[in-house]
């Protein structure tokens, strides 16, 4: 996909930067300062950063987008689950929690905007590495460096795009925490030169960026988890599906927005 401007602009990519980084802000300073960790129903822990990010971001964009609804992860865990149509935001305040707790650095803040059951434009910031990602369709995809507490009006964002496959074999990003059977027999099947272990949807960026080939993921995912880093990695060039191959949608409120499996390709040449 052709890059059609050199920095990201307009009404989406301000309503996303601006809380994405004030989210980290948030973060990172309870990451300082230490945290308790609870566990939900479905097992997985919260922090307190997960809740305060959260509401930090829903707040903005209560006024910058107030006619979109928003799905977001601790709301959605407390029942709370606007009704949705054709276009909504999807917000994971803490993408990588086991990652935030353990202190590897590794986890970020996703903000997506789905229409017609595709995500047409997401941003991932991972406050701790002081990396930006932002995709949209029809426009490119871009990276910046930012600090928490940087401004996001003065950061200078470089295109980006995924690599062709190489030839000397795949580097493949994995779950660092959860890998499982399914991944091992289908990494059987590829021409993996190298495996990395990443955490959260940084896998999506390295791809994007052009820094790694593949990614495979048959363990359960939610549509929050996954939508920023599909938007900006299909915006960059790249391929998100099915395992087997179809189209992965989003708004899948009967199935309680749960993700089938999928493969993430930085290039279509990385399909067997």
């Amino acid at each position: 996909m052709l890059v059609l401007s050199s920095q990201p602009v307009g009404r989406i990519f301000r309503a996303f930067i601006e809380p994405a980084v004030a989210a980290g802000r948030v973060i990172m300073d309870i990451y300082a300062r230490g945290h308790s960790v609870t566990v939900k129903a479905d097992q997985s822990p919260v922090t307190e950063a997960d809740e305060q990010a959260e509401r930090v971001i829903l707040e903005s964009l209560e006024t910058s987008l107030p006619d979109l609804p928003v799905i977001a992860e601790e709301q959605v865990a407390a029942g709370r689950i606007p009704d949705i149509g054709d276009a909504f935001i999807l917000v994971d305040p803490l993408d990588g929690t086991r990652e935030f707790i353990s202190r590897n650095g590794e986890f970020t803040v996703n903000i997506a905007l789905v229409r017609h059951r595709r995500p047409v434009a997401g941003v991932i910031y991972a406050p701790a590495l002081g990396r930006l990602f932002y995709g949209e369709q029809g426009h490119g995809a871009w990276q910046a460096t930012i600090a928490p507490d940087g401004d996001p009006a003065s950061v200078r964002f470089q295109p980006i795009r995924p690599r062709p496959a190489p030839a000397d074999g795949l580097t493949v990003v994995a779950s660092r925490s959860h890998r499982d059977a399914e991944t091992e027999a289908f990494l059987k099947s590829q021409n993996v030169r190298e495996l990395v272990s990443a955490g959260s949807s940084l896998k999506f960026c390295l791809l994007a960026a052009g820094e790694a080939d593949l990614y495979p993921r048959f363990g359960r995912t939610m549509e929050w988890d996954i939508a920023a880093g599909d938007a900006i990695l299909t915006a960059a060039g790249g391929i998100v599906t099915c395992a087997d191959g179809t189209p992965l949608l989003y708004g899948k409120q009967d199935r309680g927005f749960d993700n089938p499996p999928f493969i993430a390709r930085g290039s279509a040449s990385t399909h067997p």
